[in-house]
């Protein structure tokens, strides 16, 4: 896929519950924004952050990067990436094939998953697309927080969940990895863009109601979702006390 018909955005909120300013949050003498953005040109051509707040707007303007102001109404991330589409695609007078939401919140994402994403929209019929990392641990795999994905032989998602799925009966859970192979979902998130444009108009849906995931939304209407597999580690920052871990750390 020609990368020049790719559009990377950034979504930022400055009013995140639990870290509030977390954009601008100083990482290694950058704010965290700034480093998010500087990880996904090198990949991507297009890129700019969307945003419905104007200290992040100018934090942006001021490190030389693009951005566009959308609405504070917005439910996802997902919505806010379609306003953000229209604005570029009549500024820049450009029709873009795809559109890669890339996390706020990741400082340190790794190019290559922004390009295995990128990857998927080489085959026209690919309407979504998102990556996945195989499961190590007992603990991941029993942590709500860290959704799990199921896919099929195409490496189309089945079904996504917090609990670990499949099942196995009969089977004591400490067996469980060794049994199959499990995956949690990396919230890196690709769309064709006229697809983008159909989801952000469907209502909730019963399971993403019951999961507290966007994505049941998408499968539930009859979407489908490509899957690759990622072994690098997603570090996101959704706390101080994640940011202070990492400076502890040596990681910044």
């Amino acid at each position: 896929m020609n990368t020049q018909l790719i559009l990377g955005l950034i979504p930022a909120r400055y009013g995140s519950t639990r870290f509030p300013g977390k954009p601008l949050a100083n990482i290694g003498g950058k704010p965290m924004i700034q480093r998010v953005y500087e990880q996904t040109k090198k990949q991507l051509h297009h890129v700019y952050v969307a945003t419905d707040d104007p200290r992040i707007e100018e934090a942006v303007k001021k490190f030389g990067g693009r951005v566009v102001m959308t609405s504070e109404k917005h439910q996802s991330g997902t919505d806010r990436c379609a306003e953000a589409l229209t604005k570029i695609e009549k500024q820049e007078n450009i029709t873009f094939h795809a559109v890669i939401n890339i996390q706020g919140d990741e400082p340190f994402i790794n190019p290559a998953q922004i390009e295995a994403v990128t990857d998927c929209f080489n085959d026209p019929e690919t309407q979504l697309a998102t990556l996945v990392k195989p499961i190590d641990n007992k603990e991941d795999l029993f942590n709500p927080n860290k959704p799990k994905v199921v896919v099929d032989c195409s490496q189309q998602a089945l079904y996504f969940s917090r609990s670990p799925i499949p099942y196995f009966r009969g089977i004591p859970e400490s067996d469980w990895i060794q049994k199959h192979k499990y995956y949690n979902h990396i919230g890196l998130y690709g769309y064709r863009t006229d697809v983008l444009r159909e989801i952000t108009k469907l209502e909730q849906s019963p399971l993403e109601l019951t999961e507290s995931l966007e994505q049941l939304r998408w499968l539930e209407n009859g979407y489908r979702i490509q899957v690759k597999e990622t072994l690098s580690e997603s570090i996101s920052i959704d706390t101080p006390e994640d940011l202070e871990n990492l400076i502890q750390s040596g990681l910044i």
